[in-house]
Formats: C-alpha cells, sequence, structure tokens
C-alpha cells in the first residue's frame, strides 16, 4: 500500500482522559511520493484554551469560539480518511486524541498509527534528536509554516515520511517501504533492525 493519510492535531493539553480536547486537525494525504489532497480545521470543543496552550500553538479562544463545532469537524476527518493508513510524528499522542474525538461521536478508529519519531529512532540513530523540527532541518526538508500549527507539522511529517520511504530505496535496497515494513520497522529493537531490513529486502 502507498497511501497515507499523516495527520495532526493542536490540543489543549497532553491527555483526553482528563478532559484536554482537539482545538484543530490537518490531514495530508499521500499518495507514493505525492501530495494529493489535504484537509484542515480548527475546531470548537467547548472547552477554555489554557493561556501556555495559545502562546505555544497561536490558537486562542476566539479562533475556536468562531470555528465548527468539533462533531462536525471530526465525522468529517474521519470521512475523509476512510480505511487509509494513519501516520504522526509522536504518535501516541495524536492517536489518543483521534480515538477519543472519534469515540465522542461513536465511530470506529481502527487503524493502526505508523510513528516517524519511532521510524526515524531506528534509521537514523546519529541524528541530534528526533524532534519533528530537529529532523526536518538534519534531513534539509522544507519548513511549511509556523510549528505548531497543525497542517504546517503534518506537511513536514509528510515530508519526514516522503524521506524515510526514500531511504528505504536508495540505501538499504527495500524495493516497496509499505505500510507493512513501517510498522514492522517501529515495533524491532535497534539492534535487530538490519536483519529485518534484510528480510524485506529479499522478500
Amino acid at each position: 500500500m502507498s497511501a497515507f493519510a499523516v495527520i495532526d492535531f493542536e490540543t489543549t493539553g497532553i491527555s483526553p482522559d482528563h478532559g484536554d480536547r482537539a482545538t484543530e486537525v490537518a490531514i495530508v494525504m499521500v499518495d507514493g511520493d505525492r501530495v494529493v489532497d489535504r484537509f484542515q480545521s480548527l475546531m470548537n470543543a467547548g472547552v477554555r484554551i489554557p493561556s501556555f496552550i495559545t502562546q505555544l500553538t497561536g490558537i486562542s479562544n476566539a479562533m475556536v469560539a468562531a470555528a465548527p463545532d468539533a462533531a462536525e469537524v471530526m465525522a468529517e476527518a474521519s470521512r475523509f480518511v476512510g480505511t487509509t493508513p494513519l501516520v504522526a510524528h509522536n504518535a501516541a499522542f495524536d492517536r489518543k486524541f483521534w480515538v477519543a474525538e472519534l469515540g465522542r461521536l461513536g465511530l470506529p478508529a481502527p487503524q493502526p498509527f505508523i510513528c516517524t519519531l519511532l521510524v526515524s529512532r531506528r534509521l537514523y540513530p546519529q541524528a541530534p534528536n528526533h524532534k519533528l523540527g530537529s529532523l526536518v532541518d538534519y534531513h534539509r526538508l522544507p519548513r511549511t509554516g509556523a510549528a505548531h500549527r497543525a497542517l504546517a507539522d503534518a506537511e513536514m511529517a509528510a515530508a519526514l515520511l516522503d524521506r524515510i520511504r526514500h531511504d528505504l530505496r536508495t540505501r538499504y535496497g527495500v524495493a516497496k517501504p509499505d505500510h507493512a515494513l513501517l510498522m514492522a520497522l517501529q515495533r524491532t529493537a535497534k539492534a535487530a533492525v538490519p536483519g529485518l531490513l534484510a528480510r524485506f529486502t529479499q522478500a
């Protein structure tokens, strides 16, 4: 499979289990090495945004007050993604909010998430660190807008995904660096990565 939906959330905090809600979602649809579609929206979940989050993201209470209702946005996001595999940088965070926000609507969230942070740790242990901005700079990828806004971060994560798949093809000889390989790679201990890539190269 060569289609991926790269997603990023901005939120009021770090845990939907403690009442935090999404304030913005962006999804960049990738097919092969091309971006083929985008979805982005602020959303109003009826929860106040703490001032330190506004300072971090630039998203204010006034902005979300004028935004569509969270239920409307998430229903549209779910339709946009469909059954396409999801990708995020530090995916454990985005997956929590994807599952929680869709759960409020009674909608399924079946897809496993590929995490570009975990994959980058396996492939680029020499990088200064594995934050999204640092990896973008390390690979000399374009910065697409203000950090901590959902579309800019999703665009950069999509560019990082493309670089990962390019390197798997050119440096490791993997003809089809697909969803199955990326899922396996993020779950593999660093010491076992060469053996895993060798198996996919021979496949």
